[in-house]
């Protein structure tokens, strides 16, 4: 039995939600919020098998902030976007921040029961017309180049400030090193943290090592 959670700021919503959910035979909406932050604090009550996520939320919240935010908390959480806006930015968003699956309000329901199945079983989901949208940005990343990895999508400095960190100077040191100041020199790393997807200087490091820059002068 899918144990499920539904977030969305409208009642109307959330009641048709759980009328045909719950009269599936394998699953179960388990509980209910209408903002971001009480989705977070029902998750980690509930620990549900998977998130139904509205974006548009009361202000204070929405919903690919909650995701980020439940996804840093929770990360095998499988949280599937269910949404009106059918829009490339929303989209991109979504699964930058750790969405399993993005999913239109207009689906036809045996479209968002078998997205629901499939985040549950640790797949991703989306609706046709976006997974055409993202082999077309894909498509064209590769024409640019700009697919080749995320290294090469540092800029020059924050290559340097890599190398740098990864020998095990200070953000002081780098700073007098490259003749800049030690708030950017932590505004690079927290960008090249963010392009790489890694969270601490130990993967920096690590990382590093892997790309051989521990012998950049």
């Amino acid at each position: 039995m899918l144990k499920i959670l539904v977030v969305d700021d409208h009642a109307i919503v959330r009641s048709g939600l759980v009328m045909l959910l719950n009269g599936k035979h394998d699953m179960e909406v388990v509980g209910e919020a209408a903002a971001g932050e009480e989705g977070i604090q029902a998750a980690r009550m509930l620990t549900p098998d998977v998130v139904l996520m509205d974006l548009s939320m009361p202000p204070g919240m929405d919903g690919l902030t909650a995701t980020e935010k439940l996804k840093q908390l929770m990360p095998d959480m499988a949280i599937l976007i269910l949404t009106m806006h059918d829009d490339d930015e929303y989209l991109f968003r979504a699964i930058h921040v750790g969405a399993s699956g993005y999913i239109l309000k207009s689906a036809p329901h045996e479209e968002l029961l078998t997205a629901i199945r499939s985040v549950a079983a640790g797949d991703a989901y989306l609706y046709p017309t976006a997974t055409k949208r993202l082999m077309n940005e894909y498509m064209e990343r590769m024409k640019s180049g700009e697919n080749s990895g995320p290294y090469e999508s540092l800029s020059e400095r924050e290559k340097e400030v890599l190398a740098r960190i990864a020998k095990g100077f200070s953000n002081k040191e780098i700073a007098e090193q490259l003749v800049i100041s030690v708030k950017t020199v932590e505004s690079h790393k927290s960008n090249v943290m963010e392009k790489l997807a890694l969270k601490t200087r130990p993967e920096l490091v690590r990382y590093a090592a892997k790309k051989g820059l521990l012998n950049f002068e």
